[in-house]
Order: structure tokens, then C-alpha cells, then sequence
């Protein structure tokens, strides 16, 4: 016989804000929070979720959205899920859970996403030092592809994936967390140079009661409030995989997640239609409100059996990701090369990061020259299916970063040419993507060498 259609274990009514859907959704991460369905392995199952912010963010034409989001509330994760197999036995901690991506999308109804740059006071990017100010732009999907009205004379296709898929951390696990980036938030500062370059703010997204919805557990009962006092961040990928925005991560793909609890406690949120490598302008991918179908198996024994732990405790350890036949196909790229001298001229050590910023920066300042904003290529380069490489970080004392950019996305040639490159209104892309001022008082880095 054949299959049966896919059971909806957590469904999502769009009209609907995240914290009034039927089945509660979670932004956090905690072994005490209850499993909301229940799923049997070799069983196709289909988990549907919200944009990452809960419906905060609006197609209109202003961005005041996303420089008054409230960070603290992000991402809004549908599950958990506890996974049990045929026999009724729920998977255990030292298993790995495989989940196999079997379909997915945008919900019916919501055939849209956008992406943006968050203002430096309020979560910033990766060049928040370059753009500080707030900005967005829409995108409209037709089947595979989707264009932008702000950044126009551009078109492709998504590579959709979920940016979270994660399980529930123990007890032991999340006391790690919050130690090691409570330590990292107390002493970066003073220890870490790379503050001075990439002037991300803050170094970690400590526990918080603030913007909490922990599921199934009611607010202002002293089991919430504990919870909530411990409560990990979604915003970092972590040993349970979490956050990885691994962009090809779409049909056909499987991931390989450690258990750490009984039942597993699956989780899974911030869908993108389309993302770049390092996704970075923070909300760089095209984000949406989607649909997974999975199928889940149970290997037992597995994280001892094929997980290596790099850290003092059997918990240290890492997914395993195995990626999927379907990927859009494109024959010709422009690659961008970055080598770890920040826009001071500053020497750095073998830092892939300085290396990938002037990567990415040394691609905006290029793009420009043929009639776009430097914001509308910002916010390009986060969601356009870009590639970011380490091309070398062995070589002293630079690391070696490329992005790859694929030239068939743009209506224009973008390739170097003995010709010089059209001036005037005539290649002026309009309208530009939409901006909120910058009120802040943070010094903004320029790059001597840059055009305007």
C-alpha cells in the first residue's frame, strides 16, 4: 500500500501570533520542557512553524519592525517532539536520533519572506560596524525562485532549510553552556582582539526571563520561572546542533543529533526559503513561515559509536550533517578573496573571520559599482545561494577566505571587462531596500580604500 499522507503533530494557524497558537511553541532550550507530540520511528510526520520572530515582522514598506524587534522573544521553535521506536521505547541519552528531511516549504498562505539588517544598538550583523542602521527587504516566491522588489534586477532559486533543528540539552549539558559563556561574557572584552574588528555586541545571549515562552509550562508558576531563569538562548549552535543555518540542509538531507534526554525532545524553527554562507547581516536569510516533513530513526548507542567528544566531558560533542541531492545548479560564479588585514591595515594571525569579513566586504564594495546600494548587497549576500569557503589557514600569518557569488542570479554582467562600467541613471537600481535612521553614537568604520 502506499503511504500515507504525513501526520501534522504541530500545526500553525497564521493568523495567529506565536504565543496564541493551539499547540505552544518555546525560545528556549531546557530538558523540563514537555514533549507536545509524540512520533514513532520510520513514521513521516509533519512539523509546521513560524518566522523566526512570531509574526512581528510584516510585509509593508517600512522597516521600523526590525529596529524594534525585541530580541529576547527569538526564535520561536516548534516541538519539543519525543521520538519513540516501534516497539514503544523512547530514545535515550548516548543515542543519535537521524532525522531524514523529507519534504518542505512555505505554509500555504504565506509565499513570502524577507530579510534585513538589525540596528547596531539592538543585535547588529556580522559589518554592523559599516551598516549600523536598520533595514529590510521583501521578497516574493514563485515555486523555486523569488525576487525582491527593493533589490530588483536580481532572481533565484532557493535552497529552502530549516535554520534550527536541534534536541533538548540535560541537565549537565545546559550548566555547561551557561557556564562557558557566562565566563566568555564576563572576561571578552578584555581578552579577545577581535572585538576591536568585528564590534559584535554582546559576546553571548545569557539566560533571560525576559521574552521567555517555554511550551507547555504556564508562565508565572515556579516551575516557569525557574525554567526560565536557565534556560539556554536559541541564537548559537551548540553541542544538540541548534542554530547551525546550514544552507543546504533541504530535501533528502539527514541529520545525525545527539540525545541527551529521554525521548530526545526534538525541536525545529527558523525557516529560511534562501540563505549565504554565514548568513551575515543576522537576519541575512530569507525568512518565512514553513513546513517540514521528517522521518526519524533511532540509533542506539550511537554517540559513543561514531561522535568524537573534543572537551573534558562525554557531552562535547558535535551533529553530524549529510546533505541532500537537490541544490539549484550554477556553472559560473565571481569569487571574492579575503585575507585576514582588517580595513585598518592591521596584520591578524591566521583569523578566518577578519579574512571572511574583507571577503564579504571587498564583494559589497564591487557589486556597488553596477548601480546598487551597498545595503541592498548586504542584504543579498545573506540570502543569495552564495558560498563562503576557507581557502587557506595554514599559510602565516593570513587566513585565506573566498565567497563565491553565482553570476546568473543578476540581469546584468558582472564580470570585469576592458570596457569601464555604465554610469548614470540608466543602471541605478531603484527602488532601494527599506532604511531606518541610525541614532546611536557608535564610531562606524570606513574603509579608506572604498568607494562611496
Amino acid at each position: 500500500m502506499a503511504p500515507t499522507t504525513p501526520r501534522v503533530v504541530i500545526p500553525i494557524d497564521l493568523t495567529k501570533k506565536a504565543w496564541e497558537q493551539k499547540r505552544s511553541l518555546h525560545n528556549r532550550w531546557h530538558p523540563d520542557l514537555p514533549p507536545v507530540a509524540e512520533v514513532k520511528v520510520g513514521e513521516i510526520f509533519r512539523v509546521e512553524m513560524i518566522e523566526w520572530t512570531g509574526g512581528f515582522i510584516s510585509d509593508n514598506d517600512s522597516a521600523i519592525d526590525m529596529k524594534t524587534l525585541d530580541l529576547s522573544t527569538v526564535h520561536y521553535l516548534s516541538g519539543p517532539i519525543r521520538v519513540l521506536d516501534k516497539e514503544g521505547i523512547a530514545a535515550k541519552p548516548g543515542d543519535l536520533l537521524a532525522v531524514e528531511i523529507c519534504n518542505l516549504g512555505p505554509l500555504p498562505g504565506a509565499e513570502w519572506g524577507y530579510s534585513g539588517i538589525f540596528d547596531r544598538e539592538n543585535g547588529g550583523g556580522f559589518l554592523t560596524d559599516h551598516f549600523p542602521g536598520a533595514a529590510k527587504a521583501i521578497w516574493h516566491f514563485e515555486g523555486i525562485y523569488t525576487h525582491s522588489p527593493q533589490i530588483p534586477g536580481v532572481r533565484f532559486p532557493g535552497l529552502t532549510h530549516p535554520g534550527i533543528i536541534g534536541t533538548a540539552p540535560s541537565t549537565e549539558l545546559l550548566q555547561i553552556w551557561n557556564e562557558r559563556e557566562g565566563h566568555l561574557e564576563e572576561t571578552g572584552f578584555q581578552s579577545l582582539t577581535l572585538c576591536e574588528v568585528l564590534h559584535t555586541r554582546p559576546l553571548a545571549n545569557l539566560p533571560t526571563p525576559k521574552g521567555c515562552l517555554l511550551g507547555m509550562v504556564e508562565e508565572g508558576t515556579p516551575e516557569w520561572n525557574k525554567i526560565a531563569s536557565e534556560a539556554a538562548r536559541t541564537i548559537p549552535g551548540r553541542e544538540n546542533g541548534g542554530n547551525c543555518d546550514i544552507k543546504n540542509l533541504s530535501r533528502g538531507s539527514k541529520i545525525y543529533l545527539p540525545v541527551f534526554v529521554d525521548g530526545a525532545n526534538l525541536s525545529t524553527g527558523d525557516m529560511h526559503f534562501s540563505q549565504g554562507d554565514g548568513e551575515v547581516s543576522f537576519c541575512g536569510a530569507i525568512e518565512m513561515s514553513g513546513f517540514l516533513e521528517l522521518k526519524c530513526e533511532i540509533i542506539r548507542g550511537g554517540m559513543k559509536e561514531y561522535l568524537t567528544p573534543m572537551g573534558p566531558t562525554p557531552l562535547h560533542v558535535n551533529p553530524i550533517f549529510e546533505i541532500g541531492p537537490v541544490e539549484p545548479r550554477f556553472s559560473e560564479w565571481l569569487v571574492f578573496e579575503g585575507i585576514s588585514v582588517d580595513e585598518k591595515g592591521k596584520q591578524h594571525y591566521l583569523d578566518a573571520t577578519v579574512a571572511y569579513k574583507r571577503a564579504v566586504l571587498n564583494a559589497i564594495d564591487y557589486l556597488s559599482k553596477f548601480g546598487y546600494t551597498k545595503e541592498q548587497i548586504y542584504i543579498l549576500l545573506s540570502c543569495c545561494p552564495c558560498e563562503g569557503r576557507l581557502s587557506g589557514i595554514v599559510d602565516s600569518p593570513n587566513a585565506c577566505a573566498t565567497l563565491a557569488i553565482p553570476t546568473a542570479i543578476f540581469d546584468q554582467d558582472i564580470r570585469p571587462k576592458s570596457s569601464k562600467i555604465p554610469l548614470g541613471p540608466r543602471v541605478m537600481r531603484t527602488p532601494d531596500v527599506l532604511k531606518c535612521t541610525y541614532d546611536g553614537n557608535l564610531p562606524i568604520t570606513k574603509n579608506p580604500g572604498s568607494s562611496t
